[in-house]
């Protein structure tokens, strides 16, 4: 009875989901020795550099002091840095952060191969579109 009550519950399967997933991911991303969350926005960072921290937090959909808290873990790895430009404070990628790069980019390829064999391509790439449009629609609510 309990069983069927959570497995047909759309908060308690996506719960799980994101719980299983992240542990594959944090696997693929021990070799670098950064989590999925601090290698994403490297990849932001990347992207955009001189992006404050305001404009990081609501790409990533964390609070402030999540994202304030996550720059300093990355300046004390020597990833990332702030530069104040007038008024603003701005993130960069320090070089040990654009030599990250590439690494955090293998990291993905490799979660992604580990992913589709799990689900198959197709069918992991249709779950994960899937999530993305529900996402969405939940933040319309």
């Amino acid at each position: 009875m309990i069983e069927k009550l959570l497995n047909e519950c759309l908060y308690f399967t996506v719960s799980n989901l994101a719980h299983e997933a992240g542990k594959i991911a944090t696997e693929e991303f021990a070799s670098i020795g950064l989590s999925p969350t601090y290698a994403y926005l490297v990849l932001i960072v990347k992207a955009e550099p001189g992006i404050t921290l305001t404009d990081l937090c609501a790409i990533l959909h964390i609070a402030p002091s999540t994202g304030t808290r996550f720059i300093d873990k990355l300046i004390a790895k020597g990833v990332v840095e702030r530069k104040t430009e007038g008024k603003l404070t701005k993130i960069f990628l320090t070089e040990k952060g654009e030599d990250l790069h590439e690494e955090i980019n293998r990291c993905w390829l490799k979660l992604y191969d580990r992913y589709s064999l799990i689900f198959g391509k197709e069918k992991g790439d249709k779950i994960t579109q899937i999530v993305l449009e529900a996402s969405n629609k939940m933040k319309i609510l």
